[in-house]
């Protein structure tokens, strides 16, 4: 049986903002892991900013990392590029000195995936 917090996973991680806001407002767990155990703000589509700043406003943990690869949705963005993304992450306290289990920061992350504009803006935090 799916939960709320799997419907709210998928949601964000096809960056549907409105059955994001509708499933939070029905009483999903920002920060319950779905079946897999994932939350929506690690799975979430890191270029919707908007579900992001759903997510975030509602009390999600910018600092939730994955149990296998300790990468937190910083990590994520960084990785990908979404610049826009990791500002919102880091206006909502994510940790730009998280380490994940590679002993890695975002920073480093961007830097090793070529997106300079994501290093510059982390650097300079």
């Amino acid at each position: 049986m799916r939960t709320l917090e799997d419907e709210l996973t998928s949601a964000a991680a096809t960056g549907n903002a409105a059955e994001v806001e509708r499933l939070l407002r029905a009483g999903a767990d920002v920060n319950g892991a779905n079946r897999l155990g994932y939350t929506a703000l690690q799975v979430m589509m890191m270029g919707s900013t908007t579900v992001a700043e759903l997510l975030l406003s509602g009390g999600g943990n910018p600092n939730v990392a994955d149990a296998h690869t300790g990468s937190t949705p910083l990590h994520d963005a960084a990785r990908t590029g979404f610049g826009d993304t990791a500002r919102l992450l880091v206006r909502f306290a994510a940790s730009p000195q998280a380490r994940d289990s590679a002993d890695c920061r975002p920073v480093d992350v961007a830097r090793r995936h070529g997106h300079a504009d994501v290093v510059a803006f982390l650097d300079s935090l």
